[in-house]
């Protein structure tokens, strides 16, 4: 059967992770399911020094290899196998590490640029959108980045102040306008949890029959 690509998409920190786990533990009773974050199709940069790295933006479009993971839902939606690169963000690069993700039953695709691409949209059956307060997010995000990936207080703020605010005005936030649900709040929003989780089950189990 065709599989199900939910696309998750919203701030940085917003809680599109908690939901995309809480979708995929719940899809798992009732299919096979696989877990990809757009972050993982950052371009590769060997050719930059660490320095160098630094100073990308990753909070634009062109920071993503758009052109692989489209090829890549497109050969799991052909009921074929892809190696999904990882991404090592202390490292600000990929890593050597490769993942095998079979054909599955239902794809969740999440990441703040998830809406951005046209390509990738159309290939989304449920579109989902997670809006959570700006001062929530940086919170959330300055505790994860210092604990998570070794960055200090003040490039946090940074990187913040410089690329991730201004990307989210600009990108993140309009992309608002092609979610079929927007969540507030993330995955504590039960409400919204429960009628995902009937929707998904309810296309999986007409998919079957």
């Amino acid at each position: 059967m065709k599989p199900v690509i939910i696309g998750i998409a919203g701030g940085t920190a917003s809680g599109k992770t908690t939901i995309a786990k809480k979708l995929y533990h719940a899809a798992l009773k009732h299919g096979t399911v696989a877990m990809i974050r757009i972050d993982d199709y950052y371009c590769e940069q060997n050719d930059l020094s660490m320095e160098e790295r630094r100073k990308v933006n990753y909070d634009h479009p062109n920071a993503y290899d758009v052109t692989l993971l489209t090829n890549h839902l497109i050969q799991l939606q052909a009921g074929k196998s892809i190696q999904k690169p990882t991404y090592d963000f202390k490292e600000y690069n990929r890593s050597q590490e490769i993942e095998e993700i079979q054909p599955v039953n239902v794809i969740i695709v999440e990441g703040i640029l998830t809406f951005s691409f046209p390509e990738l949209r159309s290939l989304f059956d449920i579109k989902i959108f997670v809006d959570t307060p700006d001062d929530v997010r940086f919170i959330r995000r300055l505790k994860r980045d210092m604990t998570e990936r070794e960055r200090s207080v003040d490039s946090v703020i940074s990187q913040y102040l410089t690329t991730v605010r201004p990307m989210h005005l600009l990108f993140v936030e309009p992309s608002k306008v092609y979610a079929d649900l927007i969540v507030p709040e993330g995955g504590e929003n039960t409400v919204a949890m429960d009628v995902l989780l009937t929707k998904i089950v309810d296309i999986l189990k007409k998919s079957k029959a």
